[in-house]
């Protein structure tokens, strides 16, 4: 049976010295930098910064024309006004604005960038979702 987890995500990145600069304007330090490619420590998992070629290599892929904009990363925040400085703040960094946060159908409170590489990144804050101290959410079955 596979684990329901992730441990890595990998962004596949045109430029890794920009990208970690983008990461690092965000307040993000790595954990782990190595020549050709930067790992962020998250919670219980990590995130990988890795050439775009080279990702396509590794797949075993290497004429592979890697997209991006098809996922979706997402960050959540305990106030709206933590998701406005949050995204401010990526604008800042060279993020570009897909959509402003705004409040949204479901109740809560959002808006979209792209990274330097076109990776999607929405920003949130969802009232019925309460984070834990560390920034972490866990959603409990009801049975």
């Amino acid at each position: 049976m596979t684990p329901q987890r992730v441990t890595l995500i990998t962004l596949g990145v045109a430029d890794l010295e920009q990208s970690k600069s983008f990461y690092t304007a965000l307040g993000w330090s790595p954990a782990e930098d190595q020549p050709g490619v930067t790992f962020y420590q998250l919670h219980g998992q990590l995130l990988g910064l890795f050439p775009l070629d080279e990702l396509a290599k590794d797949q075993g892929r290497p004429d592979a024309q890697l997209g991006t904009g098809a996922v979706t990363l997402a960050q959540n925040f305990n106030t709206v006004e933590d998701v406005d400085a949050a995204f401010d703040l990526a604008l800042s960094a060279g993020a570009t604005c897909l959509k402003r946060p705004e409040k949204v159908f479901w109740g809560g409170y959002s808006g979209y960038y792209a990274d330097l590489d076109g990776h999607v990144w929405e920003l949130a804050h969802n009232p019925f979702w309460p984070l834990s101290d560390d920034g972490s959410i866990t959603l409990l079955r009801s049975e």
